[in-house]
């Protein structure tokens, strides 16, 4: 469903991403992991349109997407939960989830969408008056996830969705992912946590220093203690 080809992005003069390549297929979920700075939140912010690639191509569905603006990716079906959740703190549950629809124009399908999250995540249906800012973490990072697929994604990328969460959350959010994923949703997953992409990713690429040094099977590759020496810490 999506193919990266050789894709080069820069900071200024700093080039973070020297020409990474890599597939998802439909129904997949592939994991992209690293060290801080090796690159993936880039190449996740690339692929969204958050970024604009000095060489490369981003094939989606088999259109070209890389050049286009986020608003028509997201149109296209692809759309990102963000490091950090950034939910939009001052506005309550109900109207983050009503922005995560903001391409949409059938509004009926619209608040069936609305219904069918808060069945999803019921802990959102009770705070749905709430400022989302006065959330924990983890119902913070349920918004996020919900407020994605008011877009009705082909395809999410997942930017550390784990990050800062106590363990039993942590599981929450596993447990949700790998449930979309068994209704045939795409995801390209970042993490840091290797627990997490082994519990839920088939394959996995590994980046270092803006390419991707390593790509195979999750389990094999975190099962590999030179692999998890050399490019994930340790």
């Amino acid at each position: 469903m999506l193919v990266v080809e050789d894709l080069k992005v820069s900071y200024g003069l700093t080039e973070v991403l020297r020409g990474v390549s890599l597939v998802v297929p439909e129904g997949g979920i592939v994991a992209l992991l690293g060290g801080n700075g090796s690159g993936k939140s880039t190449a996740l912010n690339t692929i969204s349109g958050f970024l604009k690639p000095r060489a490369g191509t981003i094939t989606f569905a088999g259109h070209r997407i890389d050049g286009l603006s986020t608003d028509r990716i997201v149109r296209a079906g692809v759309v990102q939960v963000p490091q950090g959740r950034e939910v939009f703190a001052g506005l309550t549950v109900a109207e983050n989830l009503e922005l995560g629809a903001i391409v949409r124009r059938d509004g009926a399908a619209v608040r069936a969408d609305t219904e069918q999250v808060y069945g999803r995540f019921p802990r959102l249906r009770e705070r749905r008056n709430q400022r989302a800012g006065t959330l924990s973490g983890g119902e913070q990072q349920m918004l996020a996830i919900a407020r994605a697929l008011m877009a009705r994604p082909r395809m999410m990328l997942m930017d550390e969705p784990s990050a800062g969460l106590a363990p039993v959350m942590v599981q929450d959010i596993c447990r949700i992912i790998a449930e979309l994923h068994g209704e045939g949703m795409t995801i390209l997953l970042v993490e840091q946590n290797v627990g997490v992409a082994l519990a839920l990713a088939t394959v996995a690429h590994i980046l270092r220093d803006g390419v991707v040094a390593v790509t195979g099977e999750a389990r094999a590759l975190v099962d590999n203690p030179d692999v998890v020496k050399s490019y994930l810490g340790g």
